[in-house]
C-alpha cells in the first residue's frame, strides 16, 4: 500500500494568494496532501481551482504578487521554503522537477536538445563533466524512445510529441524523486497524447520517481493516477483512489458533477450531463461551502458553514453529506 512507501511530498496546511489592489485573494486554501515514492496522484479541477498555482508553489517558483500565506511544502523531507537559492538550485532537478504545460514554450527555439539537456544538467550539476553530460543526453533520448540524431535537432525540426518527451526527458535528466507534470498534453491530438502517456507510464516505472499529474481532463487523470485530489475554489474538497471513480460510488458532489460530465461512450445513447452555473469569484466566495451555489443536494448548513474534512472509507471528503454529526451540531 503507498501508505508504507516513503512521503516524497508533504504539503501541510498550505496557503496560497495573490496580491491585488483589493487585498490578498487566495488561490489554494488550507491544502494537506502527501504524494509517496513511486506513486502518481492526480490533482484535477475547473480553471482557476488552483492546481498550477499549487505545482508552482511546491517548486517555488510563484510570481512576485504571490505569496506562501500559511503552511509548509515539504520534499523528501526538506522544507522548500527554508532554502537558500544556492540550495534551493542544487535540489530542483536533482530532487524536484517540473515538466511544463506547452512544451515549445518551454524549449529555447535556437538551441538543439542536445545544449538544452546538456545545459540543464550542467546548470544543476556543476561538478560533472560536459560529455558526461552528453553521454546523458543520449541516455535520456533513449529513454524516451527518440533517435538519438535528433540531438542535434531544433525544437521546430520535432513534432509536438516528439518535443513534449524531449521536455520529459529534461525533467528526469538528474532523477529526481518527484516529478510536477502541468498539463503536458493538453495541446496534444487524442492519438499522441495517449502515446505521451504510456511513455509517462513506462518510464515512471521503470525509473520509479513519484509524479504529481496536474489536469483538467478529468477521465485522462483517473485512468494514470492512483489516486485523484478533485480541486474546488482553491481547496481540495475530495481524496479519493482511481478505482473508486464511478458513480456507484459515493462522491462529493463536484466530482460527483465532474464524473457525469463524462461522455459514457458505451452506453446506448451518448450523454454529457453538465455542472449548472460557475466557479466562484475567489475575490468573492460564498459563505460556507464554495460549491453550494452550484451544488444539487445544498441544505441551510451548507451556505453557512464551510465543511469540516471527513474520511468516509478510502476517501476523503470536504463535505456536510458526509458528516451527520457536523450537520445536527449547525442545525
Amino acid at each position: 500500500m503507498a501508505e508504507t512507501r516513503e512521503p516524497v511530498l508533504q504539503i501541510e496546511d498550505l496557503s496560497v494568494a495573490y496580491v491585488t489592489n483589493t487585498g490578498l485573494v487566495h488561490a489554494v486554501s488550507d491544502v494537506n496532501l502527501t504524494v509517496h515514492r513511486g506513486e502518481i496522484v492526480g490533482l484535477v479541477g475547473e480553471s482557476g481551482s488552483g492546481k498550477s498555482t499549487m505545482a508552482y508553489t511546491i517548486m517555488r517558483l510563484l510570481r512576485g504578487d504571490a505569496v506562501v500565506t500559511k503552511g509548509r511544502v515539504r520534499v523528501l523531507g526538506q522544507d522548500v521554503y527554508a532554502l537558500s537559492e544556492k540550495e534551493l538550485r542544487a535540489f530542483r532537478w536533482s530532487k524536484m522537477s517540473m515538466v511544463f504545460q506547452s512544451a515549445m514554450s518551454a524549449l529555447n527555439p535556437v538551441m538543439t536538445v542536445e545544449t538544452q539537456i546538456v545545459d540543464t544538467i550542467l546548470a544543476h550539476r556543476p561538478d560533472l563533466s560536459r560529455q558526461a553530460a552528453r553521454e546523458r543526453a543520449k541516455e535520456l533520448l533513449d529513454l524516451v524512445r527518440i533517435d538519438r540524431k535528433h540531438l542535434q535537432s531544433y525544437p521546430h525540426e520535432l513534432s509536438g510529441g516528439m518535443r513534449q518527451r524531449v521536455v520529459i526527458a529534461i525533467a528526469i535528466a538528474l532523477n529526481p524523486a518527484l516529478v510536477i507534470m502541468d498539463e503536458p498534453t493538453t495541446a496534444l491530438d487524442v492519438v499522441v497524447q495517449r502515446s505521451i502517456l504510456d511513455e509517462i507510464r513506462r518510464i515512471q516505472e521503470q525509473v520509479g520517481f513519484a509524479i504529481l499529474f496536474v489536469s483538467h481532463d478529468f477521465s485522462l487523470v483517473a485512468e494514470l493516477a492512483s489516486r485523484v485530489a478533485i480541486m474546488y475554489a482553491g481547496r481540495i474538497v475530495e481524496l479519493t483512489p482511481s478505482h473508486l471513480l464511478n458513480l456507484s460510488e459515493r462522491h462529493h458532489p463536484y466530482t460527483e458533477g465532474l464524473l457525469k460530465a463524462i461522455p459514457q461512450l458505451t452506453a446506448d445513447e451518448v450523454t454529457i450531463q453538465g455542472i449548472g452555473g460557475y466557479p466562484p469569484d475567489l475575490q468573492d466566495l460564498p459563505p460556507g461551502c464554495a460549491f453550494h451555489p452550484r451544488c444539487p443536494y445544498a441544505m441551510d448548513v451548507c451556505r453557512r458553514v464551510r465543511p469540516a474534512q471527513v474520511r468516509a472509507g478510502e476517501k476523503v471528503l470536504e463535505c456536510h453529506l458526509f458528516n451527520e454529526a457536523e450537520v445536527k451540531a449547525h442545525v
